[in-house]
């Protein structure tokens, strides 16, 4: 009913991102001297607290060495509650890459926000551990931490989750006998701010659109049938393939149009070339010497010195532009039937060399 089945263990990552924040908490004991004595690190498990404390309910002595050892920390998920103030259009979508090839972009619905409930609980026999360990925890809640969770791992969707600290309790039974262990309990409430995800479209997905084409026809009830087309291609920006195939022979400014470089015999005019993230267009090649236009499709025209790295770029690197990647568009016109285009307006033929 639902649709496709789909798992991409959100809850079970959120459990390990909030649960790797307290993994390396330690308490010091020192001796009269203020020399440490002894370093522990506080054991973390993912457990009920009623399990430790029937536990220790169960080996009563004191001395007994199969008593659990203390101090010890404990942490479980306790909640899970729809956030509405974080609501996003139902609707609403998103575009990611996919993480096994960097090409295919998939479209994805926002995701649903919701809190999850932890409980932290910090169980100690002396009240010193147990401030201690507070001590290292408190700071870094204002009341939120924010740990970066790779929620779905197919688009690499990482986010910020906010971990609110919400209260803290404390719980010191001092009845009971010289027999009885105590246990000194304090109680961290967190609320972490999560996402949920629905299924990830599979298969084969729209990529970077490569061609653009647009026909335009007159009306055949009322004008003489004439067309025109418009072909349009995203062309790269930057260099892909690592074709370096000459260097610069002299230094230039960001205004130099006259450049000479110690290799132009693949050239010619059209063609473009990459200098340290600028793209030049060749307009004329008289031996080594090129006229160019600077900082061509929108890049940024700077100085460049002599000897640096000349790359050609081509309908190679064309082929692979990347999603998110800045490019420019090559376009070309044809026209059909008597090469003309009809103009309604003025009612007469519009000439179409005023089109390129």
């Amino acid at each position: 009913m639902l649709g496709t089945y789909f798992y991409h263990e959100i809850f079970r990552k959120t459990v390990i991102a909030f649960g790797t924040i307290f993994n390396d908490v330690e308490i010091r004991h020192k001796n009269s001297s203020d020399n440490t004595t002894s370093i522990i690190k506080v054991p973390l498990a993912y457990a009920p607290i009623q399990k430790f404390l029937a536990r220790i309910e169960q080996q009563p002595d004191i001395e007994s060495k199969k008593g659990i050892t203390l101090p010890r920390m404990s942490f479980e998920l306790t909640s899970f509650n729809y956030d509405n103030s974080r609501k996003l259009t139902v609707t609403k979508e998103f575009k990611a890459v996919d993480k096994t090839n960097n090409r295919e972009v998939k479209k994805v619905f926002m995701p649903v926000p919701y809190n999850v409930g932890f409980e932290l609980n910090i169980m100690t026999k002396l009240n010193e551990d147990a401030l201690q360990i507070i001590e290292q925890i408190l700071p870094y809640f204002q009341p939120a931490y924010n740990v970066t969770v790779n929620l779905i791992d197919g688009i690499n969707e990482k986010k910020d989750i906010p971990v609110v600290l919400e209260g803290i309790s404390i719980r010191d039974d001092y009845e009971g006998n010289y027999d009885t262990r105590r246990v000194l309990i304090y109680t961290l409430r967190f609320n972490v701010k999560t996402y949920l995800y629905g299924p990830v479209p599979t298969g084969s997905t729209p990529g970077i659109i490569k061609k653009v084409q647009v026909d335009l026809h007159t009306d055949t009830s009322q004008y003489t049938p004439r067309s025109f087309r418009y072909i349009a291609a995203p062309t790269a920006t930057k260099n892909y393939t690592g074709d370096s195939f000459t260097t610069l022979s002299n230094s230039i400014d960001s205004n130099t149009t006259n450049i000479i470089i110690n290799d132009a015999s693949s050239l010619s005019s059209g063609s473009r070339i990459y200098v340290n993230e600028e793209l030049l267009k060749v307009q004329e090649v008289s031996g080594n010497s090129l006229k160019v236009i600077r900082g061509y499709e929108g890049t940024t025209p700077t100085s460049h010195t002599s000897g640096e790295e000349v790359y050609l770029v081509d309908s190679s690197d064309d082929l692979l532009i990347e999603a998110g990647d800045d490019f420019g568009f090559s376009g070309s016109a044809s026209f059909f039937d008597d090469g003309k285009i009809y103009n309604p307006d003025s009612g007469t033929d519009i000439d179409p060399s005023l089109l390129q």
